[in-house]
């Protein structure tokens, strides 16, 4: 397997969403998670334009990805509890590629923020902020 197979296995394995999406990972650091993901029929809206929700579902996957690489050792996992979308333009085809990248990382939340682009063009802007998951005292 290459690299990418191997990371995108991992996130498939991580988030089977990210797997049903067709979402491929090529960096999956503590500074930096890119995802990207494929335009669809079947993932569109009329007009033959990517959903929203495709969108913010690949955002979500990069954001949470970059969270769980920056977990407290004590922690056991992370959940997205609030998440705000600037859809800036519509995606009709091709690629669109997701980059993650921590602005917070406490111990109780994280803060990441995640750029949507195809190619050069910006489509989407995420802030999201996660909590950090622990087993009950």
């Amino acid at each position: 397997m290459t690299p990418i197979d191997d990371l995108t296995a991992f996130i498939h394995n991580a988030m089977p969403l990210c797997a049903t999406l067709g979402i491929t990972a090529h960096s999956l650091t503590a500074e930096r998670v890119e995802l990207s993901l494929e335009w669809s029929e079947t993932l569109c809206t009329g007009n033959h334009i990517l959903h929203g929700g495709t969108v913010m579902a690949l955002a979500d996957s990069a954001g949470g990805a970059a969270a769980f690489l920056n977990l407290p050792d004590d922690a056991t996992g992370t959940s997205t509890i609030e998440s705000k979308t600037n859809l800036l333009g519509t995606v009709k085809n091709g690629i669109i590629v997701a980059t993650a990248v921590p602005l917070h990382l406490g111990t109780t939340t994280m803060v990441i923020e995640t750029e949507i682009r195809q190619a050069a063009r910006l489509v989407a802007k995420t802030t999201q902020t996660q909590t950090v998951l622990r087993p009950p005292a």
